[in-house]
């Protein structure tokens, strides 16, 4: 459920304040392993690129949900000390690095060669990580994943049966939206897996994703939760 201000969209939901099912569903999700069999092209790219990280021997940052990829060259460009994986379930978003976005091909630097972008199902991708015993430096999840009606709280990643291997991956999070009820029950669940976290309203000079450019165009506010897991 969204209304339409400008080119960006405004959430709206049928949900008022944090969902009244966050807390037993995310204990639930942090007392149980998440058992479901991996996709079979996920597990193909993880094995493929864990070769490429072991020869790098760099931290590891996952930039998730990163859509066209204009995240993960700002990411890899800020942070040429490591390597960066920016991943999303879609080829065709993927395929659009970086025209889509901020970037054309003549604004690339060269020299930041640094990062990979997957095609891969992050339910199977982080798993596969944290058995590999992965440990990242930082983790960004900057697509706004709301699924605002209530009854889609286990489609938003902090109340969906893989919350646990976010926290297991460790690193300095950084989650933003432009819905705030999402990053409030993140937080919520974050502080039932025994983290603490803080939440500030979030602009920059320059956006990282699309996303945040048509929200900040229109008038609307990003809020952005920092963890360190």
């Amino acid at each position: 459920m969204s209304e339409i201000i400008g080119d960006s969209r405004v959430i709206t939901s049928n949900q008022i304040g944090l969902n009244e099912k966050l807390d037993e569903v995310v204990l639930k999700h942090l007392k149980h392993d998440f058992k479901k069999p991996y996709q079979t092209h996920t597990l193909e790219a993880f094995k493929k690129i864990e070769k490429w990280v072991e020869q790098q021997g760099k931290p590891i940052i996952f930039d998730s949900c990163c859509g066209v990829g204009e995240s993960t060259y700002h990411i890899a460009k800020a942070h040429p000390e490591a390597i960066v994986l920016g991943m999303d379930k879609s080829a065709d978003r993927l395929s659009k690095h970086p025209v889509d976005g901020e970037l054309s091909i003549d604004d690339l630097d060269s020299n930041i060669n640094n990062y990979q972008l997957l095609q891969v199902n992050l339910n199977d991708f982080w798993r596969l990580a944290v058995e590999a015993n992965w440990t990242l430096s930082h983790h960004y999840l900057l697509y706004p994943n709301p699924w605002p009606k209530a009854k889609h709280l286990q489609r938003r990643w902090h109340g969906s049966a893989v919350f646990p291997s976010i926290i297991e991956l460790g690193g300095k999070l950084d989650l933003r939206s432009n819905w705030f009820t999402y990053v409030e029950e993140f937080q919520r669940a974050l502080q039932l897996a025994g983290k603490e976290s803080q939440t500030d309203v979030y602009s920059a000079e320059q956006a990282m994703t699309p996303f945040e450019r048509k929200y900040w165009a229109s008038g609307q506010n990003s809020l952005r939760l920092i963890c360190d897991l």
